[in-house]
């Protein structure tokens, strides 16, 4: 048992300088590569960290008004997402101005063109095929807020309204959407450049000039798709006035300068909970190495967008994997004051600690899904980062600590000293 422990921690030694290897170095195996977390296809970086495009855009109207310009917002908003720069800015200026900043993208043509076309908004029966077209059959679009059947509560919706010949084909389309029910097509799908926005149900024929999409919206998630909607059909032409290529706002040395401060971090909490808790500490420094792994290895395969709100996440996150393996240390010394043996010890101290490690993890991350679904850009990456960690901070201390701490009592290790300050009180008894 105690060699089979040994080798069992050696290999995960192992296993934990591998992965990050792979993860932030990259490998090349047999036709198969990975660059690492901060190749050309891994992380993507923040306008804040690696420069990128700025364009602004003028309304062609004398007055805009303000619905018009956020219908212009939400159009870019989505063809940005779609295109998966989520960090991107949009900011609305005076006027009929409109400012996009793009992340690492340098060919500001590229870019304004992806911008500038007019937006594909098309209605879509279960096979696909166009029913309604957003340019030619789509009036309006609004948000709405009250009661959409009769006696019920009043909710958020929103209401679309036809021209003569989208309603006729409306009509159409609902009344074979309602009769194919039986075959779980009954639905239409809202497509804004070929990327659907909303999935309607249809459970009868709809005559009418306008219809109303209801379901789980909140009034700012429906405002959204009403803008979406909306933006089928642009309120005006847009032509480009300025358009540039900037540098990192934070400096050539950003990224680099940042890493380096979340090293030095880590670098501090390892030799911190070695430190203060000794065996587990170093136990949690294998588990925090892990974890540095993993994160590395999500950020990169998702492509996810670091800035540095993004970074402070992930430092956030390593603080929180070993704020969750000192709950566990502390009740484990506890249950060794008490006089337990080290393995019932490190049993009932993961079993004390889960609840509390669990309940403070889930409001971390509901706090993470209500800031992502804020739709800011830079809060968003903060989020998504600080979302990730958490969730791997969690399996790293619940899974990889309490795996690598039984591995340490099958060694067969008894010196108490080697967990906490075990001095002695007037009376033998430890402290």
């Amino acid at each position: 048992m105690r060699k089979k422990s040994i080798i069992t921690l050696c290999f995960v030694i192992a296993l934990a300088i591998i992965l990050n290897y792979v993860a932030f170095i990259g490998f090349n195996i047999a036709g198969y590569s990975y660059d690492g977390a901060f190749g050309e296809k891994g992380i993507k970086k923040g306008i804040d960290l690696a420069g990128g495009s700025v364009i602004t855009f003028q309304a062609n109207t004398d007055s805009p008004t303000d619905d018009q310009m956020k219908v212009v917002e939400s159009i870019f908003q989505t063809r940005m997402t779609n295109a998966g720069y989520t960090e991107a800015r949009i900011s609305i200026g005076e006027a009929g101005k409109i400012t996009v900043e793009i992340p690492s993208v340098t060919d500001t043509d590229e870019a304004a063109e992806l911008l500038g076309n007019t937006a594909k908004l098309t209605f879509n029966d279960a096979d696909g095929n166009v029913v309604l077209d957003g340019a030619t059959d789509i009036k309006d679009a609004s948000y709405q807020y009250g009661q959409v059947e009769q006696n019920g509560s009043s909710i958020p919706y929103v209401k679309v309204e036809f021209t003569a010949e989208g309603k006729e084909k409306f009509v159409e389309a609902t009344a074979t959407a309602a009769a194919a029910a039986s075959e779980n097509k009954n639905y239409i799908t809202i497509q804004m450049d070929d990327e659907i926005i909303s999935s309607p149900t249809v459970s009868e024929e709809i005559d009418s000039d306008s219809c109303i999409i209801s379901g789980s919206f909140t009034p700012e998630t429906a405002e959204t798709l009403a803008n979406q909607i909306k933006s089928g059909q642009l309120p005006f032409d847009l032509t480009v006035i300025s358009q540039e290529t900037v540098g990192a706002e934070l400096g050539p040395n950003a990224l680099y300068t940042s890493l380096l401060a979340a090293a030095i971090g880590i670098i501090l909490i390892m030799i911190f909970m070695v430190i203060m808790y000794r065996i587990p500490g170093l136990i949690a420094d294998i588990s925090l190495l892990i974890y540095v792994g993993l994160i590395g290895l999500a950020l990169g395969v998702f492509h996810v967008n670091l800035s540095l709100p993004g970074i402070a996440g992930i430092v956030l996150s390593i603080g929180m994997a070993v704020d969750a393996d000192c709950i566990i240390f502390e009740r484990m010394k506890e249950e060794l004051k008490l006089g337990k043996t080290i393995k019932a010890s490190v049993s009932s101290g993961f079993d004390k600690a889960f609840s509390a490690i669990l309940d403070s993890n889930i409001t971390t991350i509901i706090s993470c899904v209500v800031l992502y679904l804020s739709g800011i850009g830079t809060v968003t990456g903060f989020a998504t980062t600080l979302g990730i960690g958490v969730i791997l901070s969690m399996f790293t201390a619940i899974v990889i600590t309490k795996f690598l701490l039984k591995q340490l009592v099958g060694i067969g290790i008894e010196n108490r000293n080697l967990f906490y300050n075990a001095k002695a009180k007037k009376g033998g008894a430890e402290e």
